[in-house]
């Protein structure tokens, strides 16, 4: 149990640590918000020393009863932090000898605050990476909802920020939700490897007392148990993975809220943003700003900030715990507070857009079908590589002129191939019905509803 000093080594020292030393060692600002699963671990630890014989059935209801308390003063506001409480577990054992005595000491029988943490992070981690799919899940959701409902819709499509062929407005929204669906399938995957028990594994050597290990996974629902102690005290494998899970999915957010940024300027005039996601200038009344799409892209850097410092943290430890370790909560709390409000506001931009059907449409041009040209005399039987050389030609024959690309007559396109007849003028249907306008993947009707189709599809099999 804890010295007369409040800490839970202090047996081995004498005098009063600095009290620069003190704060610079206290973890309890932000580790407090590992209470619930504190409790949770500390409960399924008793039950599994009472079966080693090591507590009294009556010992052990006592410290059940006593960590119930706990909880509710945690969860009423009511619990007060000393001083002496480095820790949440420094924390919640002082409480407890409060509250029951020496009986309390007995609970850290065989257990150390290495295996303790990690258990508790784990147990914190696997609850938040459920929340995290959810909201994941919802922006999905979101974004095909909308693709399903506006598919109709036809814009340009950029390769190198040039216009390179027209698509339908939902074959962009569901790339980005694509790529989502791949970070709600590697979080899921994160989770599982985070759902491991290491309690037991004591502080490097294993508990020898006794404890059955396989109780307390199913007293704590962990799909596995840690294989090694000296691994399973200081692997935090699965909180670079979750770090790098973030920075992934906010990659894929940044990407998207750049292209929203570009597409709401005068310039292109696409889309507006809703009032509820925007800010305005504090000299220029006129301005309407993306901040909300800003932001999302900012809060990308801070997330791959965390991942790449836990990284170079954990490149240079010995093995087992070293307490350098200690930096991966803030890193893992901070980034999941981020993860959480990033989807929340891309959900709630991405429901509330409004877009300009008009400008998207005058966007549209008839050398942005110049591909559909070369597979206009594809299906003539011409190689591609002769069609694509040959709707070159037209593209620069009609920039000579100074005219569209539908704008020249046949007479000239037959000068560059005389495969071109008549029935060119289908080319540029694309103006008087979408739904003529199927010769490319992505703007088929039927490729977008195969599209919402398929993530639909996914998004059951992960929730199941």
């Amino acid at each position: 149990m804890a010295s007369e000093s409040g800490k839970l080594w202090g047996g081995r020292f004498v005098g009063a640590v600095d009290p620069v030393m003190e704060k610079f060692n206290s973890s309890i600002a932000y580790d407090r918000a590992l209470w619930e699963v504190d409790v949770q671990g500390s409960k399924a630890y008793s039950r599994g020393l009472q079966k080693a014989g090591l507590l009294t059935k009556e010992e052990m209801d006592q410290i059940l009863h006593a960590l119930d308390k706990v909880a509710e003063e945690w969860a009423q506001g009511t619990f007060k932090v000393n001083p002496s409480d480095e820790d949440i577990h420094t924390a919640n054992e002082r409480r407890l000898k409060e509250l029951i005595g020496e009986t309390a000491g007995k609970l850290h029988t065989g257990r150390s605050r290495n295996d303790q943490v990690v258990t508790d992070l784990r147990l914190w981690m696997r609850q938040d990476c459920s929340r995290l799919s959810a909201l994941l899940w919802e922006l999905i959701r979101t974004m095909v909802d909308r693709a399903e409902a506006e598919h109709d819709v036809l814009f340009p499509g950029y390769t190198h920020l040039q216009r390179a062929q027209p698509i339908r407005w939902s074959h962009w929204i569901l790339s980005h939700a694509v790529a989502l669906t791949r970070d709600s399938e590697r979080l899921l995957e994160v989770q599982k490897r985070i759902n491991v028990l290491p309690l037991g594994s004591g502080a490097i050597a294993g508990n020898p007392l006794g404890v059955d290990r396989e109780l307390l996974q199913a007293e704590l629902n962990f799909g596995a148990i840690t294989l090694n102690s000296m691994d399973a005290t200081s692997e935090r494998d699965f909180v670079a993975e979750f770090l790098f899970w973030a920075s992934l999915c906010m990659t894929h957010l940044s990407r998207m809220a750049e292209d929203l940024i570009l597409y709401g300027t005068k310039e292109f005039s696409f889309v507006q943003l809703s009032d509820a996601y925007s800010t305005g200038s504090s000299l220029m009344p006129q301005k309407k700003n993306p901040d909300s799409l800003e932001l999302i892209r900012s809060k990308a850097g801070r997330v791959f900030g965390r991942c790449a410092g836990l990284l170079m943290t954990l490149k240079g430890l010995p093995s087992t715990y070293n307490k350098d370790l200690q930096e991966d909560k803030e890193a893992v709390f901070e980034v999941s507070d981020t993860m959480s409000a990033v989807l929340q506001v891309a959900t709630g931009v991405i429901s509330t857009l409004q877009i300009h059907r008009e400008n998207m449409a005058r966007a549209l041009s008839p050398d942005m079908l110049a591909t559909d040209l070369a597979y206009y005399l594809v299906r003539k039987g011409m190689p591609f590589r002769q069609a694509h050389e040959a709707s070159g030609r037209a593209v620069f024959l009609a920039e000579t002129k100074g005219v569209a690309l539908n704008q020249l007559s046949l007479k000239e396109l037959q000068t560059i191939s005389p495969l071109f007849s008549g029935d060119v003028s289908r080319v540029w249907d694309y103006g008087h019905s979408v739904e003529q306008y199927t010769t490319l993947g992505g703007t088929a009707r039927s490729s977008v509803d195969w599209q919402i189709g398929q993530v639909r599809a996914l998004l059951r099999a992960q929730r199941a």
